[in-house]
């Protein structure tokens, strides 16, 4: 199964491909690492990205899309741009599942991964992205499912 944790922050979706095949964690080569936002309020810039992200998630065959929740009120609230965003890669036609940073945290202290991230081959910014797909894959190798 391949996932694509995203990490929506301000005005970019940041992301990383992670499939697990045969007891293997894989991070595939990905041509972006990112997507940017630029003008939210703009028509044109949010279904460009709509295009931009489900092209991409067919093109790399990707099973489900894990997003990292952010909180919708208070000081640590997530950005209006970022929750356009989240209902564009909801809108796909992929399972698209949110986990809170807490379940996040939670997985990958009771199983972390075991590799070095610098070794992966990936920027240091995707690592909150790449710690979502983990946290997913775990969840579902080891069958354990929360009510979120």
């Amino acid at each position: 199964m391949r996932v694509c944790g995203v990490e929506l922050k301000g005005g970019e979706a940041i992301i990383c491909l992670l499939s697990y095949e045969g007891d293997t964690f894989n991070v595939p080569d990905c041509r972006q690492q990112s997507f940017v936002i630029s003008h939210s309020e703009s028509t044109d810039s949010i279904r460009d990205f709509n295009f931009a992200f489900s092209k991409l998630m067919q093109d790399y065959h990707v099973d489900k899309v894990v997003i990292i929740a952010r909180e919708q009120k208070g000081k640590l609230a997530g950005s209006a741009t970022s929750f356009k965003a989240e209902a564009v890669i909801q809108l796909l036609e992929l399972p698209v599942i949110l986990m809170s940073p807490v379940t996040v945290k939670e997985r990958l202290k009771r199983n972390p991964p075991q590799v070095d991230f610098e070794g992966l081959g990936l920027k240091r910014f995707q690592q909150p992205a790449f710690d979502v797909a983990y946290a997913y894959h775990n969840q579902h190798i080891f069958n354990i499912w929360d009510n979120e």
